[in-house]
């Protein structure tokens, strides 16, 4: 294969990649009005036995008893107890799902990008089960 040819065809991979990468993925606004994102309060915190990543977190979220969620954030935290107390968003209307057979209530919102972690935590303190608009 000549040179032309071998740089033509790696243009048209890359633009081919980047094309498909950057078509945007939309929901319709019916569809996000569907989750109930809330803010929970994390009062405890344990390791899930034989898993290295998931924590099983007890949320206060306004009901009566805390909601048990599970979640792979274990490797960012070094003490897993600076989590009790923060508060964060929550998705909280998810269908149930057993994960090392326990069951996950929920899911918390959180972002990580590049090995760096992080919380979505409200810059002021509200009360556990406020909706997010």
């Amino acid at each position: 294969m000549n040179e032309n040819k071998k740089i033509e065809k790696e243009t048209v991979e890359v633009m081919s990649q980047t094309s498909v990468a950057e078509e945007p993925k939309y929901v319709s606004y019916d569809d996000f009005s569907k989750l109930d994102i809330t803010i929970g309060t994390i009062v405890s915190v344990e390791v899930v036995e034989g898993a290295d990543k998931l924590l099983k977190l007890a949320v206060e979220i306004g009901e009566a008893q805390p909601r048990q969620i599970i979640s792979g954030i274990h490797e960012y935290f070094e003490d897993i107890q600076f989590l009790v107390g923060k508060q964060c968003p929550f998705i909280t209307n998810l269908q149930p799902r057993v994960i090392r057979g326990l069951e996950s209530q929920g899911m918390i919102l959180a972002a990580e990008h590049d090995g760096i972690f992080s919380l979505l935590i409200p810059h002021n303190e509200l009360p556990s089960g406020t909706h997010v608009n």
